[in-house]
């Protein structure tokens, strides 16, 4: 005798099978609290700097730059593809998701750089001066 299988068994396994496997998907990187202060200090030091934040060829101030990139963050972090702030400077910080043209940062008189050496650059002076902050052992 032929068993058939019942009318949407065979649907509701696999929408199951589909669901776990999503959530397994979107759980993927997940930001530390040490990588989530070094984004927000690098975003301050964007806000406090007096810079212009150059997207898709109109220039905004920094607290707008700050606000868009915040964004761009917890859409990177909801999707699970950020894990440090290396990554958040290439994956959000760096281009537009849009049009793919890089983001540009001015200070004052000189030329404009893209975004991810600014950024980077801050990061980095971030992190000397934690690193001289600590006392040697």
């Amino acid at each position: 005798m032929i068993r058939v299988a019942e009318p949407g068994r065979w649907a509701r396994r696999h929408v199951l099978v589909a669901a776990l496997l999503l959530s397994l998907t979107a759980q993927g990187a997940t930001l530390s609290a040490a990588a989530r202060g070094e984004i927000d200090a690098v975003l301050s030091r964007l806000q406090s700097s007096g810079c212009q934040f150059n997207r898709n060829g109109t220039w905004y101030p920094p607290a707008k730059a700050k606000d868009h990139l915040l964004r761009k963050l917890e859409y990177l972090e909801d999707k699970g593809l950020v894990d440090s702030a290396e990554q958040f400077i290439e994956r959000g910080a760096s281009r537009s998701s849009m049009t793919g043209r890089a983001y540009l940062v001015k200070c004052g008189d000189a030329q404009p750089v893209e975004s991810r050496a600014w950024l980077t650059e801050q990061l980095e002076s971030i992190r000397n001066a934690g690193t001289a902050a600590k006392p040697a052992h």
